[in-house]
Formats: C-alpha cells, sequence, structure tokens
C-alpha cells in the first residue's frame, strides 16, 4: 500500500500544549481537575494516529508524551514513594503542567483578542460603496477546522470501520494516494459540499479508509478544499472550493 511510502508534510503550526488545550475543551473539562491517566490516553491516541498516517511531527509532541507518562507513573505511586524534586512546593504533580496550560492560554486568549480588535480596526475604515448601490452579501462561513478536529473525525471513521469490519492483516494495494484524489476531485464539483463521514460510505477496507484522508490532507494543502465545522465537535463539512475562490487568490498572489 503506498501509505507506506507516503509522508504527509504538513504545516502543523499548533503545538503538544494546543493538543493538550483542545482534549480539556472537548470533554469540557477545567484544566484544573484534568484526569493525567485519560489526557496522556488520548494524546498518545493522537500521536499513534500521526504514526499511523506517516504524518511529520515536532520533536516537542514526542517529548511531552514522555512528560505525561513520567505524570501518569507519578500519580499511581504512593505519596511516600514520590520521587524527590529540587523545587517542589505542591505534592500533585500535575501542577507543573496545570501551570504551562494556565499560561499558554492566557497568550492564545490574548493573542485571539488581539487578531479580533485587528479585523475590527480593518473593518471600521471600509471603502465606501457607491450612493445606490447594494453591498453584495456574503454567506455565512464555518470555521476553519484545525488538524486535531480532522484526526478527530478520522479515528472516530476508523473505529467504526474496524468495528464492523474483520480486516485482520490482510495487505490491500488497490488504492494508493493519487488515485483518491483524482477520485475526490472527479465526484466533487466545484462548490459542492458533503459531511466528512460522506467521503467514507464507500471504503471496504482499513487501507481504503487511510488512503481517502491522507488524500484529503493533500487536497487541503494544495487549496482544492477547504474543511469546515460551526463549531467544536460538530458535523465536520468538506468542500472543494469554486473556480471563483480560486481565481480569487490567484489574483491576491495565493497558492
Amino acid at each position: 500500500m503506498e501509505t507506506s511510502d507516503y509522508k504527509v508534510h504538513l504545516e502543523i503550526f499548533e503545538g503538544p500544549l494546543d493538543l493538550l488545550l483542545y482534549l480539556i475543551k472537548k470533554d469540557e473539562l477545567d484544566i484544573h481537575s484534568i484526569s493525567i491517566e485519560r489526557i496522556t490516553k488520548q494524546y498518545l491516541d493522537y500521536i499513534n494516529t500521526f504514526k499511523l498516517l506517516n504524518i511529520d511531527l515536532a520533536s516537542e509532541f514526542i517529548v511531552m508524551a514522555a512528560n505525561l507518562m513520567y505524570l501518569k507513573s507519578r500519580t499511581l505511586l504512593p505519596r511516600t514513594e514520590q520521587p524527590p524534586e529540587e523545587d517542589a512546593e505542591d505534592d500533585d504533580p500535575r501542577w507543573e503542567l496545570i501551570r504551562q496550560l494556565i499560561e499558554y492560554k492566557k497568550f492564545k486568549d490574548a493573542a485571539g483578542f488581539l487578531s479580533l480588535r485587528e479585523l475590527e480596526q480593518q473593518g471600521r475604515f471600509a471603502h465606501q460603496p457607491d450612493p445606490g448601490s447594494k453591498p453584495p452579501e456574503e454567506p455565512a462561513t464555518l470555521a476553519e477546522v484545525s488538524i486535531f478536529d480532522l484526526i478527530r473525525a478520522f479515528q472516530n471513521v476508523l473505529k467504526r470501520f474496524e468495528e464492523s469490519h474483520d480486516f485482520g492483516d490482510i495487505v490491500d494495494d488497490r488504492y494508493t494516494v493519487s488515485d483518491k484524489i483524482e477520485f475526490l476531485l472527479s465526484h466533487f464539483m466545484p462548490g459542492q459540499a458533503l459531511s466528512f463521514d460522506t467521503l467514507f460510505q464507500t471504503a471496504t477496507t482499513k487501507a481504503e479508509v487511510i488512503v481517502t484522508f491522507l488524500a484529503v490532507l493533500e487536497l487541503m494543502k494544495l487549496n482544492q478544499f477547504v474543511v469546515r465545522q460551526d463549531h467544536l465537535l460538530a458535523t465536520i463539512t468538506v468542500e472543494r472550493r469554486s473556480a471563483m475562490e480560486m481565481g480569487h487568490e490567484e489574483e491576491d498572489g495565493g497558492p
């Protein structure tokens, strides 16, 4: 199967702390009450999925995985057998991680607030249309989906297939990423949108599920597909960009 040689090169701007905050938000948890055992399992599931898809990961993700496993091992030890910590001021081994997450979230929230203010300021001095002309109505768009949302959606699809199909160790080399890219482009009309799960309805093997997802990632990188959802954990929508959108981006100097 081509996935053994196909490596996905994605610009993953989010880091390990972003992934942890995503997992906490997904479970609607308070940062102060996170379960190291639960969040470590979920984090490692994501790392394993990245490896399954042969996606390059920054070393910080692996370092965080090791740190989480260390914290998990400490939580299993009785307090009297905790390893000595030079600057430890708290008996809770989670405290340093919680402190990092709180500080990082403050910076993210501040950056988001400043970005919003910048957009508001740009709109304040917008060009005024000619008298009597009606400004074009922009269609409501959904929020861009992060790589973590996509991986979660892919995990759910893969889990359903593994529960309903007996894959065993069968190696299926009928499907390649390039073939699936061609298939998706031929079945997606420009401007057409479908739910993420719909893309896998005709898949019959685990290999086909994986290759289809890799093809979607590649088409996103090529700016052919855009993936959106209206809020966290909502249904993910995959849309092929229209010829007009592609033309505008080329005029603006985009990819």
